[in-house]
């Protein structure tokens, strides 16, 4: 079996809640241990670091296996969605995971997806710990899918677990309120394995502490101090550099690691690990042969794009070009409000069944102010962004992962 019909059989076989929503998620964890049993439980082989939380969990998911790569670790990195290769979701030391072996492992996996029917996240997951088994990581860093409690990563029993921050998403999953979603979080708190909160919140803590205390787990809050910045751009990212920091300080006499190398991870995050589309600039050439600069963040919520907001605020340009296209089951309404009026909006729609529909999103964004036009597709929309621009313009494309995953697939120029 060759590495693009695997792939596709697997979305075939094991819709992806990424692409199709609800209907792709499985909730529980029968599947999972079921199996996680029929693979040995690989993650058993070598330590873990477990991080969930709203937003910034792939951020610091990122930096912590970058500063322990830079430790000399043989590091595993489980992350997602993909922005353009499946294979990313699964590295070793920043390494994508060999396209023959995730052809291999579906291949000898069919009689067991047939049997159990996981979902798309289930049988990857499974990927994922069988991969870094059998390539002998020292540890591996885990990104939780969705929620925490129910999450199939949450077999694991990580050295230290870590949840960034809590705002209202998956609402129709989760809970409708940030309470609910904070204990469908806490759920990756353990008996005896210390966990580390980003963000101190009123209503959330109440929640964490509740269920550290129920099952003998100590809380580490996030470093106030003093800590390396990264070469990650956005205010936002020196909070995920900060409970990044505390997780690794919690494992640091476990694996030697130095200040420096903590300096040298998060200096070199992007080239250690392979981290794409948070707050990434390109350079892309237009029709008349200029660099135009286009930045894409994988921002996917109205917390997300709120911080995109102010992160403007840092940035020169004549006028701003926005390509904005968001997923159906997100709060679209709450999210149009809280982008700048001052900007030209390109209304798109990914190539996802999840996508909500561009026309929807556009009379959303334009009731509120927005100005623009539905352009169609992801890559109608760039151009169009790239014909109206000017000399002295920024191109912004945020509102979906999957939107920026399409903007680097069609993207033509260098990364500057």
């Amino acid at each position: 079996m060759e590495y693009s019909e695997a792939i596709q059989m697997l979305y075939k076989q094991a819709p992806m809640f990424s692409h199709v929503g609800k209907s792709g998620y499985k909730e529980g964890l029968e599947n999972t241990i079921c199996i996680d049993t029929y693979y040995h439980r690989p993650h058993e082989n070598y330590p873990t670091i477990h991080v969930a939380g709203t937003n910034g969990k792939g951020s610091t998911s990122h930096l912590i296996a970058s500063v322990l790569q830079s430790a000399g670790l043989k590091v595993g990195l489980y992350t997602s969605p993909h922005l353009v290769d499946f294979a990313e979701r699964i590295r070793v030391n920043g390494k994508n995971i060999d396209h023959g072996y995730v052809a291999k492992f579906i291949d000898d996996a069919q009689e067991l997806i047939l049997k159990v029917q996981p979902s798309f996240f289930e049988i990857t997951t499974s990927l994922a710990f069988c991969y870094f088994r059998d390539m002998n990581v020292d540890v591996a860093v885990v990104e939780v899918g969705l929620g925490g409690r129910l999450d199939c990563t949450n077999v694991i029993n990580p050295l230290v677990s870590v949840i960034t921050n809590i705002s209202l998403e998956h609402t129709d999953l989760l809970g409708d309120t940030v309470e609910k979603i904070a204990y469908q979080k806490a759920g990756i708190i353990k008996a005896g394995v210390p966990v580390v909160v980003g963000e101190r919140d009123e209503f959330t803590f109440p929640v964490f502490s509740r269920e550290a205390e129920r099952v003998g787990a100590d809380i580490i809050e996030y470093w106030t101090g003093e800590v390396p910045e990264s070469e990650l751009s956005g205010d936002h990212q020196r909070l995920n550099e900060r409970t990044a920091y505390m997780a690794l300080k919690t494992v640091s006499s476990r694996f030697g690691i130095t200040d420096e190398n903590i300096r040298d991870g998060f200096s070199h995050v992007v080239a250690l690990t392979g981290l794409m589309g948070r707050w990434q600039s390109f350079s892309v050439l237009t029709a008349n042969g200029r660099g135009q600069r286009v930045i894409c963040d994988v921002g996917h919520n109205a917390a997300c794009l709120r911080v995109d907001v102010a992160q403007l605020s840092h940035e020169s340009y004549r006028t701003l070009r926005v390509v904005f296209g968001v997923v159906a089951d997100k709060d679209y309404n709450a999210m149009v409000k809280v982008m700048p009026r001052d900007g030209i909006y390109y209304f798109v729609q990914a190539a996802i069944p999840r996508a909500l529909d561009g026309l929807t999103l556009c009379r959303a964004g334009n009731e509120v102010g927005l100005h623009g036009d539905f352009c169609g597709s992801v890559r109608e929309g760039l151009e169009s962004a790239l014909a109206d621009s000017v000399e002295g313009d920024l191109i912004l494309v945020c509102g979906s992962n999957f939107v920026v995953s399409e903007i680097i697939e069609c993207i033509s120029g260098e990364v500057v």
